[in-house]
């Protein structure tokens, strides 16, 4: 731990602070453990960058901290000999993102590297597909995509498009360590910025292109054509960036019928209408059901801030209900949808692979299999994803049909390496017109997905352990067990247990040991009988740790009387440890 103290007080004394930071570091000064929670440490630089709480502080999101990074990311990039290539940088709607993203820029420029920075509020996938089309060394995203008002994010790509990963995410990381004294870092006014040449401000041109990219992943433009005045759709960005972009996709490629919540229509950092911006949340489309109602619609769609979520609910014509479909759900339905339309074409070649991440349902797999496809796993995080199709480039081998995560993010197409909710906003309502034309809901279409494949029901769970002592108790979970594997839960026996930190798959009844064949992650993982599973890990974004079960049954109520017999011994398993 620092001495948080001498560090608070040298952020008082230091000219390099600006007046305001000052003023708010002395409003705390009578609260020892605010002091102490704000510089007992660095905001940790991990593997998608900083993510924090935005204020004064080394351990908050701040000018400061975002300077930090950037100069460690320039000084990797100068490393690397990439200064000629340029670094990309989009922001989104929450507090403070313009800023960050102009002292990114600056700090940049400082150093002699071009800085493209978008002119207002982009989606993530876009600065993925801006990285590649204009040739970057890299990229810089100020986002905290769902997190509540008060988090602000930095993460960083590569020239590939995709979030880094290693050797880059452990050269970078390096490199911001070893920056101590804050006040050394490079900056420079837009003024100087713009005379040097090393800043350009970016926008509609890129937009174009981009959005020309995702109309090009229609597989079957006949069946809007015949179906757009048909289809009702309602839409909410949920304050965010995609409000523009995926108005404008639905538009171009053909459905009029588009209602946006216009509560959350336009961008607001303190996202008024929900408690935390999570299209995976209930109450997020608390507002976007109200106004489906009001119009028939046949789907809802939420966004999250950054738009690489997307979240969905969709009509049943028996009920007149709308049923919420998860990540996994949604992601299967437009995986088979996709993969369908391509067979009509003869367009799945024998090589075709599906890529999806190791807590993603099960349900992919069948699905790739009934089309002849490769299912390739990979860790949690769709940088992991991107590195994939990067290895298929690289080696010729593989071709990408669809990837997918249970976090709500999938990528058709390989125009952007991360996950798209505007592509996916696309493609589900395509789906909603092809089945509707069959006489069939999207929830007709699910339901006929699980009589095919088996009926799949995936499940995660977080508890939250904010502060010190919540880091050691996430830590304190993870070696129980990893110490004690759980021989059985919920009537299901563990056959396996991967353990990818030491890159271990353990067969329980025979104790023989084989590589997992991924990078070392902090992540357990128990295959068992019948397709059940569980996956344990600590969350990579939010000071939470996570618990992912799957079940297979043979209907809906089977399967969810299974997945709640295993959550319910799963989680009094965890009581005991907390």
């Amino acid at each position: 731990m620092k001495d948080y103290k001498k560090i608070y007080q040298e952020w008082l004394d230091h000219p390099y602070f600006d007046e305001a930071t000052k003023q708010e570091l002395r409003s705390i000064a009578n609260d020892e453990n605010e002091i102490k929670e704000r510089f007992y440490m660095d905001l940790e630089f991990g593997t998608a960058g900083l993510r924090g709480v935005i204020g004064a502080g080394i351990n908050r999101m701040n000018i400061y901290t975002v300077r930090r990074a950037t100069q460690g990311l320039a000084n990797y990039i100068l490393k690397q000999g990439g200064e000629g290539k340029g670094v990309a940088i989009a922001f989104d709607s929450r507090h403070m993102s313009p800023e960050f993203a102009m002292e990114a820029a600056m700090t940049l420029a400082a150093n002699g590297i071009k800085a493209y920075k978008f002119e207002s509020l982009r989606p993530t996938p876009e600065l993925s597909f801006a990285v590649r089309e204009l040739g970057c060394i890299a990229g810089i995203n100020i986002t905290a995509s769902h997190n509540p008002p008060e988090y602000n994010g930095y993460k960083v790509y590569w020239e590939d498009g995709a979030q880094f990963t290693p050797p880059h995410d452990k050269g970078v990381t390096a490199e911001v360590l070893a920056i101590e004294d804050l006040s050394a870092v490079k900056t420079m006014t837009e003024e100087e910025a713009l005379r040097s040449g090393k800043y350009q401000v970016i926008g509609q041109e890129i937009d174009d292109k981009y959005i020309a990219q995702v109309k090009a992943q229609v597989v079957n433009q006949d069946a809007i054509d015949r179906m757009q005045k048909e289809i009702t759709i309602v839409y909410t960005p949920l304050h965010g960036t995609g409000n523009i972009p995926a108005r404008r996709v639905m538009r171009e490629i053909g459905f009029e019928n588009v209602y946006v919540v216009p509560e959350q229509e336009l961008p607001d950092g303190n996202f008024p209408t929900v408690s935390y911006p999570n299209p995976e949340a209930e109450e997020a489309f608390a507002l976007g059901l109200k106004l489906a109602r009001e119009k028939d619609a046949d789907l809802v769609l939420a966004t999250d801030p950054d738009a690489d979520r997307l979240g969905v609910y969709v009509k049943d014509s028996k009920t007149g209900e709308y049923h919420p479909l998860t990540g996994n759900m949604s992601g299967s339905l437009l995986c088979d949808y996709v993969l369908s339309q391509k067979k009509k074409k003869g367009a799945i070649p024998a090589d075709g692979q599906v890529i999806k991440s190791i807590v993603t349902t099960n349900m992919v797999d069948a699905v790739a299999a009934g089309y002849g496809c490769e299912l390739v796993e990979v860790l949690t995080g769709f940088k992991y994803i991107g590195q994939q199709i990067l290895k298929e480039e690289q080696t010729g081998k593989g071709t990408y049909m669809f990837g997918m995560e249970e976090s709500y993010g999938c990528l058709i197409g390989t125009y952007a390496r991360d996950k798209d909710a505007i592509s996916a906003t696309a493609a589900l309502c395509e789906a909603a017109a092809y089945y509707k034309e069959k006489g069939m809901t999207l929830w007709d279409a699910m339901l006929a997905l699980y009589e095919k494949y088996g009926y799949y029901k995936d499940t995660v769970k977080s508890i939250g352990l904010k502060g010190i002592e919540g880091l050691q108790k996430i830590q304190d979970i993870m070696e129980s067990f990893r110490k004690n594997p759980p021989k059985e839960l919920g009537g299901h026996r563990t056959i396996f247990a991967r353990d990818y930190k030491t890159d271990t798959v353990t067969e329980i009844a025979t104790g023989a040991v084989k590589p997992t064949g991924l990078p070392a992650s902090n992540v357990l993982y128990y295959d068992m009988n019948d397709g059940a599973w569980i996956c344990i890990r600590p969350s990579g974004t939010e000071p939470k740790i996570k618990f992912y079960y799957g079940v297979k049954g043979n209907s809906l109520k089977d399967a969810e009387t299974k997945s709640e017999k295993m959550g319910k011994e799963l989680m009094e398993l965890v009581e005991k440890m907390l």
